[in-house]
């Protein structure tokens, strides 16, 4: 998706809103950019896409032209480009290739089309010149992606609740299934490889989280908010009209957070115990087929067996019901725990009760009483005419907990959440204007919305604790180091291994060394993989793909001071291709400069 440009649209979307509750607030703005898109000049294949900024106090409109038909050309083997795999994820140093090369392909006139045969490489307006003399400390460099989320307005009060409440019992439950997981894909190799996609998918976000806290921790950010708070409160109350406006906002705002936080914490607990439970995941999709067939939608019951069956399909490949009952007593037993008692489902408390507490003996009856556990019996049901196989899925005990488990959700703890929400939403949104207002001296930046932005920073090592101190590149002699032959995660080709033996390099080389990864003081967050990272010329220096683990904070808080982004160096993407692949074809399409010898000729 390209940006062909951008305008201001704040007095089209939020006219007649003023006054309205925030159900009507936004369908009047859907409204109006319903209305207003209609209005704005562009080309049939062009689209308009209208987004929030500033908590929804301003609105920014982006013409934009898709390409849909774009190809791969290449990709390094995952030993180099996922080289260090889980154990190296979100941390520093890091010696991963991680990069992938397509081509975008247009209609003869360069414009989008979808795939045809006779479409045409894409000739784009600029392309970037590719830098062989990398950065040093402290060069400015810069990144340009289209970054996911952040939310770095939040008041005190809620990054307090992330830090000690919702956090820490995300991070204790994934603990728990990951540890039960290692174990037997430790035992047994089958398992590992039935296991390893899902173990790291719930290890990406486990270790996010806890270097989350800790860099909001180390910086005693919850601390720092507060006295920024105390200054909006002190300026507020000394001028009449903020006064009025604002006096009373973050007393409101506190208790806002206060009253959802049970709720939230509830949330969690449902979330990701039930979605590591795969009996539960495979009630579920059956339990979906059961509306529809009541309220006699035959189109809606078609579309839901397909998608169950599809799902299944996948599941089954990878599931192994030895390790799901084991997962599944550890995490009831949490489950138990952690929930209040009020929310508990009456058929798990009754499995409770009937067998003692004991979860270990309370899972082994639910795989013994549920089918589900039997692919092929699934499979034989999904085969019986529609009424008896909705009868086999209403009779099946795993299923009967888990529309209890739904019921019990929906009802008490999802059905509060969104007018609490609405609310919060509100205030915050009323809270970001009035920080605009209040710290006139204060430049303020919008929040990641998945819109284009360009971050920019400086190439730096850090000190993330006391007594460590981690340099800003890489090189490929680290990769040598970490190389453990036959390793999942460790394990390289031996063609690289016969470049770096000879140093055959090539020009991307650095003092007969190569290049392998840097970071630098860039805010970045998901979303922003894959971003190029510029000099301060505007050449491509790398490829943006991760952040250290100490600064994971910065999707709440960004401090440059422990914050920092991963990038590939371009040289070593270029080496790759080059040396290892022999891709001489790409090479020779891409223009290479050294800005610095410019410079020190000058």
């Amino acid at each position: 998706t390209f940006i062909i440009r951008i305008e201001e649209a704040t007095k089209y979307i939020l006219q007649n809103t003023e006054g309205l509750s925030e159900k009507d607030r936004q369908a009047t703005i859907d409204k109006n950019i319903a209305a207003y898109s209609k209005t704005v000049q562009k080309e049939t294949y062009q689209e308009v896409l209208i987004k929030p900024f500033f908590e929804g106090n301003r609105y920014f409109l982006f013409i934009t032209e898709t390409y849909k038909d774009v190809r791969l050309v290449g990709a390094p083997p995952a030993s180099i480009g996922n080289f260090g795999k889980d154990t190296d994820n979100w941390m520093w140093p890091r010696h991963t290739g991680d990069f992938s090369l397509f081509r975008i392909y247009a209609n003869k006139n360069n414009q989008p089309a979808d795939y045809a045969a006779d479409n045409v490489p894409y000739k784009p307006k600029k392309t970037l010149n590719i830098s062989l003399d990398g950065v040093k400390e402290n060069d400015f460099t810069m990144v340009m992606g289209f970054p996911g989320r952040t939310n770095e307005y939040l008041l005190s009060e809620s990054i307090q609740q992330t830090a000690n409440v919702l956090n820490p019992v995300k991070i204790a439950i994934r603990k728990t299934t990951l540890n039960i997981m290692k174990d037997f894909m430790m035992k047994d190799e089958s398992i590992n490889i039935q296991y390893a996609v899902k173990y790291s998918k719930i290890e990406n976000a486990y270790k996010k989280w806890q270097g989350e806290i800790l860099g909001l921790q180390s910086k005693k950010v919850v601390n720092k908010k507060k006295l920024y708070e105390e200054q909006f409160q002190k300026r507020v109350m000394a001028n009449a009209i903020w006064k009025d406006k604002y006096g009373t906002l973050l007393s409101e705002m506190e208790s806002a957070y206060k009253e959802i936080e049970p709720y939230l914490f509830a949330r969690e607990v449902h979330n990701e115990i039930l979605s590591k439970i795969e009996l539960i995941t495979i009630a579920s999709q059956l339990n979906s087929l059961i509306a529809p067939f009541e309220k006699n939608d035959a189109t809606a019951y078609t579309k839901a067996k397909e998608k169950a069956t599809n799902v299944l399909k996948g599941l089954y490949a990878e599931y192994n019901p030895i390790v799901d009952q084991q997962l599944c007593a550890a995490l009831i037993e949490m489950y138990a725990k952690e929930m209040q008692q009020d929310n508990i489902a009456p058929t798990l408390s009754s499995l409770i009760s009937t067998n003692q507490n004991n979860f270990s003996a309370l899972s082994s009856y639910l795989f013994k009483q549920s089918l589900l556990p039997d692919s092929n019996e699934v499979y034989r049901w999904l085969s019986l005419p529609d009424a008896e196989l909705i009868q086999k899925i209403k009779d099946d005990k795993a299923v009967e907990l888990t529309r209890d488990f739904q019921k019990i959700f929906a009802d008490k703890i999802n059905a509060k959440i969104p007018e609490m929400q609405a609310k919060i939403n509100k205030l915050q949104r009323s809270y970001m204007q009035a920080q605009i207002e209040v710290f006139k001296e204060k430049s303020f930046y919008p929040d990641a919305n998945s819109t284009l932005r360009l971050t920019y920073g400086k190439a730096k090592n850090y000190q993330p604790r006391d007594g460590v101190q981690y340099q800003m590149y890489t090189y490929l002699d680290g990769v040598m180091e970490k190389y453990v032959p036959g390793n999942y995660e460790f394990d390289v080709p031996q063609k690289l291994i016969d470049l770096y033996n000879t140093k055959d390099y090539g020009q991307y080389a650095e003092k007969r060394k190569q290049p392998v990864c840097f970071i630098a003081t860039n805010h970045t967050t998901g979303g922003n993989s894959g971003s190029p990272a510029l000099d301060a010329y505007g050449n491509l220096i790398g490829l943006n793909f991760d952040r250290v683990w100490e600064g994971t904070m910065s999707d709440i808080n960004y401090d440059p001071s422990i914050c920092r982004n991963i990038m590939v160096d371009i040289r070593y993407v270029c080496f790759i291709i080059d040396k290892f692949a022999g891709a001489k074809n790409i090479i020779n399409e891409l223009k290479f400069v050294h800005p610095k010898a410019k410079i020190k000729m000058k």
